[in-house]
């Protein structure tokens, strides 16, 4: 898979959020790009408030855009009113976080799988479609039979299969996925990674997966793109990003995630720890990089203005000012914030 024949390209993005009268707009992303290839899976990660949904939102046209571009199959959907967008709703489809909220509870299985086929297809039969989400719901590992049953009879993860199942019924080139596992079990979690993996290799479709969870991240992604404070730290093919991060932020968020290796147990409670120290040690100007205040190398370059995204070889970027200085993350040498710091005296 890859992002040479990109059937999503992100250029530039910037949405603000209205703060009341007399105050200046809240940036919530800034300056966003990426690309997504077909039958790619391309995973936004960072913490809450990183601007991780906001983007999936202004993908879907459900957040109006500020500034910059979004290139579908080369048109720009970017600032498109209601009745523009209508041509590409069935090319861009979404998985929503909790599958306990995104169904009708009103609504039978079957009705609600089939709905948007109705609307977009509306000359369709009702055996037609009741007959393709028949199909839709077996194509996630679901018995057909269950159509005239109700949300409330099926467990988390059944009801996040029906999603993906509504999802995928208009055949999209392109499904958002926020936070489609966090709501459920680890190991209802792992199931449905490996569906919608499946599904992918059958249907050449591209995910935008948003989460938080570095784990559910490297085991589907092919690339990973690292949001902070709605600006991206660091983007690159998801084995390079995991195994070997190169911005500060990208190795504290990998820091958190739980490992049963002693070694690497020693070398993330250091990086956590560098981490908090140099958060107490006091804030940067926000003029520059945004994750300065809590950054172990924070130098006086950091403050001078927000770092460019530029090119480290290997198709990975990263938006840090001393990223030449940084030492690689996996070497064990102890370092303290003192000697992180020294580019500042």
């Amino acid at each position: 898979m890859t992002a040479a024949d990109p059937v999503l390209g992100v250029a530039g993005l910037t949405v603000t959020y209205s703060r009341g009268f007399g105050r200046s707009p809240l940036a919530a992303v800034s300056d966003v790009s990426f690309t997504v290839g077909r039958g790619e899976t391309v995973s936004i990660v960072g913490e809450s408030g990183s601007g991780k949904t906001t983007i999936g939102s202004a993908i879907l046209g459900l957040q109006p855009v500020a500034k910059g571009s979004i290139l579908f199959n080369g048109a720009d959907i970017a600032h498109l009113n209601r009745r523009e967008r209508r041509a590409f709703r069935e090319a861009l489809q979404a998985v929503f976080q909790d599958p306990f909220s995104s169904l009708d509870p009103t609504k039978a299985i079957g009705d609600a799988v089939g709905e948007p086929l109705r609307v977009a297809q509306p000359k369709l039969t009702a055996e037609t479609v009741r007959r393709r989400a028949a199909e839709a719901l077996d194509r996630v590992g679901l018995d057909p039979g269950v159509m005239r049953r109700f949300p409330a009879e099926f467990s988390g993860g059944q009801r996040q299969r029906i999603a993906i199942a509504r999802a995928l019924i208009l055949k999209p080139a392109i499904v958002v996925c926020d936070e489609a596992v966090s709501a459920l079990d680890v190991s209802v979690q792992a199931q449905v990674l490996n569906l919608l993996e499946s599904l992918q290799r059958d249907d050449g479709v591209s995910y935008i997966f948003i989460s938080h969870n570095m784990a559910a991240v490297r085991h589907i992604s092919d690339r990973i793109v690292v949001l902070y404070r709605g600006r991206v730290m660091e983007e690159g093919a998801a084995e390079d990003v995991c195994d070997r991060p190169a911005h500060p932020y990208t190795r504290s968020l990998l820091a958190s995630v739980p490992v049963p290796d002693v070694r690497a147990q020693r070398e993330r409670r250091r990086v956590r720890g560098l981490t908090i120290a140099a958060s107490q040690a006091g804030a940067a100007p926000q003029s520059g990089c945004p994750f300065a205040p809590r950054c172990p190398f924070v130098a006086a370059v950091c403050a001078a203005a927000p770092p460019p995204l530029v090119a480290v070889g290997g198709g990975r970027r990263v938006a840090c000012a001393r990223i030449d200085e940084i030492p690689p993350a996996d070497e064990r040498a102890s370092l303290d914030v003192t000697r992180a710091r020294e580019g500042q005296r």
